[in-house]
C-alpha cells in the first residue's frame, strides 16, 4: 500500500525538472517514501551526502536518508540551477540553499550537487545524486565564477 502523501510512480512521468522539483519537496518534508520512489528502479542507483559515504543501491540509499530525515525534512532549496538533457538523460548541477539552526540563531549553508537523471519506461527517474559542501559563502554563478582545480 501506498504512503498517503506518496504519488504511485506510475504517475510521476514529468520532466527531470518536475522530478526534481519532487525530489526537493521530499526533502523538505521528511517523506522517505515519497523521496524514494523518485529514483530508478536499478541496482546500480548511487548517492553521496556531503562528508559521507557513497551508497550504492534503493537498500543503502533509504537507510541514508531515514537517518538524515529520522527528525523530519529540512530547509533545502535548489539555486542556480545548470542543466544538460540529451538522449533520455539528464544532468543538473546546482547549488542547494539550506536553512541550518545553530545557537546563534538560523543561518544558511550550501551545498553543491549533481542530480543525473535517466528516461524510464515508467517516465523520468533519478539515478545518481551527488552533493559536496561548498565554501562558507554563497557560490558564485556563470562564467566569472573563479576555478579551482582539484
Amino acid at each position: 500500500m501506498a504512503h498517503p502523501t506518496q504519488t504511485p510512480p506510475s504517475l510521476l512521468g514529468g520532466s527531470a525538472d518536475e522530478i526534481e522539483a519532487q525530489f526537493y519537496e521530499a526533502l523538505q518534508r521528511g517523506d522517505v517514501d515519497r523521496l524514494m520512489s523518485l529514483w530508478a528502479d536499478d541496482d546500480e542507483i548511487v548517492c553521496v551526502h556531503p562528508g559521507g559515504q557513497r551508497a550504492i543501491g534503493a537498500a543503502a540509499i533509504r537507510a541514508n536518508f531515514e537517518v538524515l530525515l529520522a527528525q523530519g525534512g529540512f530547509a533545502v532549496h535548489p539555486e542556480q540551477i545548470h542543466r544538460l538533457q540529451q538522449h533520455g538523460c539528464a544532468l543538473h548541477h546546482l547549488v542547494e540553499r539550506v536553512g541550518v539552526a545553530t545557537a546563534e540563531g538560523p543561518r544558511e549553508g550550501w551545498i553543491l550537487a549533481t542530480n543525473f537523471y535517466v528516461k524510464t519506461a515508467q517516465g523520468w527517474r533519478l539515478a545518481s545524486h551527488h552533493a559536496s559542501p561548498a565554501a562558507a559563502q554563497p557560490p558564485a554563478s556563470g562564467p566569472e565564477a573563479p576555478a579551482t582545480l582539484h
